[in-house]
């Protein structure tokens, strides 16, 4: 008797002409999250300058400073300022005014400046990978018409921009497919290392991955500077890029990339050539191919983690608050995601291209998925509250919102996850009847395929059963591959689970292509915690612009001429930027000029400082610093250190409110 599948269902005709539909709508999806997104905001924001923004001075200051929220990488040609006619008055040469918690860069200007209005145009790349920029104005004396036009185009943006972002998401792609696929065979399906679609899945992650780190190693000069795809073979700039701890990280991934290229040889070639023969396997050869698998398990994690690592040690878990716990819950999150979604893009393969994968690797992904999620969610806990910092920063900025729209897709992804574990348990395990059906079924196909055979056979043939055309032996190889391959999908779609299965899988693999998408942009978007800082910063500085501090203080450094009063205007006065101004004048109230005076700021009851100030001589008795930066508000004690001759000097101090 002749077992015979029932006919497939008409989902598998549907769902398979609707995959390049999907493909199209996905990827026009992807299209519109990244144009969206515009050029990647940086977790380090502009907080202060001096001049500022705007700003009316009566006469043209000394340099030009810039106090940022986060550590940011300059050069030389960081910061430019260019006269109202378009020619640069700086001196290029950057200065380095960071002090403590205070992150601060200034270039100087050329003296006798006239009045007028000065464009400065900045661009730096914060300590999480990304590229900033900005520019402002200030006028001499008073606003004037200027030939300079400010950049509409931010770093990160263009045409360049988006090649970046779409080898970012690329990557992400590409480890989430090398690592949960080879997660999905070890801990699933230990005889899917020997399937060829699913070998092909894995190795093609791989090669993405490898591709698209290359990319954005190549596209990083162009990314970080000019916009201009030309830069990308600017061999200078790519050394430049070698030596920051982002071309670091691309190194470092290529180099584990070549250890992942073994593992996958090994998993490959001679674990899979075991999980071919494992009913003949002896007792010793059956312990000796665990053995390999609990080396392929640890070898495989720790080359996983090293790479997930690459990411946290370059982006925005390396900066920001609590450094060393956001970074290896970075590391767990990435792992977690790679493990659930890759996992899922195997187990879709899976059930599409081999008609015989048992129910137990199913119910076991599920287990992975369902402690994935668990890890997801306690990470992703953790990372939301550092990014966020505030419940208004989750609808009030644009980082939250993304964030909003992933839990959002997570919680779909759970939700057709939950059906999907339904069908697991309604899949029939029919592999008895499967084993039992398809050699039947397959005979039956020989035999019909044995007739054509005969019927095509010419007279006179070397061999029998064989045509002499090689045309029409051809044409029947492939008539005979594509009958065993409808047999194949007949047996594999005649149980309804499986087929529910499958669908569900789909939908779900659909989602997380999405949710990947988002998650790319949210890697690339302004923490909500920096940005709520950038705006507490700026208000703070310029609340009471006009009210400034000013204290009297005698000295005594006890040589000749050792006695005065040193008088301190800090204006504004504000937590922020401030211009601080210092008189000296001796005993018969005429101005001293004095070798050295120094000042720094202390506040004791945050631990904060001493925050040094190194005043420039402006005039015999009145010296001068700009761009002064006090972080917090409190009780700040200054102290000014006075130095009457090479031997006699004296320090005296006095706390002042900052508000």
């Amino acid at each position: 008797m002749t077992a015979t599948a029932p006919a497939p269902p008409p989902f598998r005709v549907r769902a398979t002409a609707a995959l390049p539909r999907l493909a199209l709508v996905l990827a026009a999806l992807l299209a519109t999250l990244f144009t969206a997104a515009g050029p990647a905001a940086a977790h380090a924001a502009l907080t202060a300058s001096d001049p500022k923004d705007g700003a009316v001075v009566a006469t043209a200051p000394a340099q030009v400073t810039l106090s940022f929220s986060e550590e940011v990488a300059m050069g030389d040609d960081s910061i430019r300022v260019m006269d109202p006619q378009g020619k640069r008055v700086d001196t290029g040469e950057l200065r380095n005014m960071c002090s403590g918690s205070v992150i601060r860069y200034g270039t100087a200007l050329h003296s006798g400046l006239p009045d007028g209005t000065y464009t400065v145009a900045w661009q730096a790349v914060s300590a999480d990978s990304h590229p900033v920029s900005g520019a402002f104005t200030f006028s001499v004396g008073a606003p004037s018409a200027t030939s300079v036009a400010l950049p509409d185009q931010k770093a990160g943006g263009g045409p360049v921009g988006i090649a970046y972002g779409i080898a970012r998401y690329a990557a992400y792609a590409g480890f989430t497919v090398l690592v949960g696929g080879s997660a999905f065979i070890l801990l699933c399906w230990r005889r899917g290392s020997a399937v060829r679609p699913l070998q092909k899945l894995v190795v093609r992650g791989w090669v993405t991955l490898t591709a698209a780190t290359l990319a954005m190693l190549v596209l990083r000069t162009p990314y970080t500077g000019s916009g201009r795809f030309a830069d990308a073979f600017d061999l200078d700039g790519l050394k430049a890029v070698l030596e920051t701890k982002t071309g670091a990280s691309f190194i470092s991934r290529l180099l584990l990339l070549g250890a992942a290229a073994l593992f996958l040889a090994v998993l490959f070639g001679a674990y899979a050539r075991r999980q071919r023969n494992t009913d003949e396997q002896t007792p010793e050869q059956a312990k000796d191919t665990g053995d390999l698998a609990f080396g392929l398990g640890i070898g495989g994690a720790v080359v996983a983690a090293g790479i997930a690592a690459t990411w946290a040690l370059a982006e925005h878990a390396s900066t920001g608050i609590q450094p060393g716990i956001a970074m290896p819950a970075d590391i767990l999150h990435l792992l977690a995601v790679a493990a659930w979604l890759g996992g899922l893009a195997a187990l879709l393969v899976a059930l599409h291209k081999v008609p015989d994968i048992e129910r137990d690797a199913v119910r076991r992904f599920s287990r992975v998925a369902f402690i994935s999620v668990l890890v997801l969610t306690v990470t992703g806990v953790y990372q939301s509250w550092r990014q966020l910092g505030s419940w208004s920063a989750l609808t009030g900025t644009s980082y939250g919102r993304l964030l909003l729209i992933k839990v959002g897709l997570v919680a779909v992804l759970v939700a057709i996850a939950y059906f999907s574990r339904k069908w697991t348990g309604r899949l029939a395990d029919a592999a008895a009847e499967d084993r039992v059906a398809e050699p039947a079924s397959v005979g039956a196909a020989g035999s019909d395929v044995s007739r054509e055979t005969s019927a095509g056979e010419p007279a006179g043939s070397d061999e029998p059963g064989e045509p002499a055309d090689p045309k029409r032996a051809a044409q029947l190889a492939r008539q005979r591959a594509a009958r065993e391959k409808a047999l194949e999908n007949q047996v594999r779609d005649a149980d309804p689970g499986r087929s529910g299965l499958r669908r569900s899988v789909l939908a779900e693999a659909a989602v997380a292509v999405v949710l990947l998408a988002v998650t790319t942009v949210l890697t690339g978007t302004e923490p909500g915690r920096a940005v709520e800082q950038e705006a507490g910063r700026g208000s703070a500085a310029t609340a009471v612009p006009d009210r400034a501090i000013k204290i009297t203080l005698p000295y005594d450094t006890g040589g000749q001429n050792g006695k005065g009063t040193v008088r301190v205007e800090f204006d504004p006065g504000r937590v922020g930027a401030n211009t601080l101004h210092l008189w000296a004048d001796g005993a018969d109230g005429k101005p001293a000029d004095l070798p050295e005076v120094k000042i720094s700021f202390t506040l004791p009851a945050k631990e904060i400082g001493p925050l040094p100030v190194a005043p420039d001589r402006a005039a015999p008795g009145h010296w001068t610093a700009s761009g002064v930066q006090l972080p917090l508000a409190g009780d700040w004690r200054i102290d000014v250190t006075v130095r009457s001759s090479d031997i006699d000097q004296t320090t005296v101090q006095k706390n002042v409110k900052i508000g």
